[in-house]
């Protein structure tokens, strides 16, 4: 009897320590599961935190940035207004050449003013083409009056030529008229002499 309670006892004992075992195993996932959500909270955090410093790092440099630019501008406006306050003699100068002249608005004054420098520049610049188009018909002229030159100077040498020919060809010519001469005058004489001789041979013969 004592043996059965015992083991009933026991087996109570078994059982709890079976559900406290089943208990804690679902503790244990549980607990897994709740730090591997917070170390994914903890890794999402930190991202957040690195993007956070990344983007407030990225903000600082824009803002020196803009405060580097905004120092630059200042200084262009403070050049600008030196400018305009260094130029304003020359306002009132615009004011009374329109007070004085047939315009009636200062902006007229500048438009002509810069019509009149386009214009000066398109002369200039039509200018300078026409010098480098007289330029380079000077050289062209050049090249060709050098051309001719040498063309004149092989034709005169040619023309000497044919000149020292044409001389010697005279000479030719007269050496072979006076021995022409020579050979009729020595084929008349022979034919007057045959002639004599054949007569001679006809008296013989009559």
């Amino acid at each position: 009897q004592e043996f059965r309670e015992q083991m009933k006892i026991i087996s109570c004992r078994w059982r709890d320590l079976h559900t406290k075992k089943a208990q804690l195993k679902t503790y244990m996932e549980k607990s897994e599961m709740t730090i591997k959500k917070n170390d994914k909270i903890q890794f999402q955090a930190l991202k957040k935190a690195s993007k956070e410093r990344e983007k407030k790092m990225h903000m600082e440099r824009e803002l020196l940035r803009a405060k580097e630019l905004l120092e630059d501008l200042r200084n262009k406006r403070q050049k600008l207004c030196n400018r305009v306050q260094k130029y304003s003699i020359f306002e009132k100068y615009l004011k009374n050449v329109v007070e004085i002249s047939q315009f009636e608005e200062i902006q007229e004054v500048i438009w002509r003013y810069e019509t009149l420098l386009r214009v000066r520049k398109d002369l200039l610049q039509s200018q300078h083409c026409h010098k480098e188009m007289s330029e380079q018909a000077k050289v062209l002229l050049d090249q060709y009056m050098e051309e001719k030159e040498a063309e004149i100077l092989q034709y005169k040498n040619e023309l000497e030529q044919l000149q020292q020919h044409f001389d010697q060809t005279q000479s030719d010519i007269l050496y072979w008229e006076t021995h022409l001469a020579n050979i009729q005058n020595t084929s008349a004489k022979k034919t007057q002499e045959l002639g004599t001789i054949k007569l001679a041979i006809l008296n013989l013969f009559q």
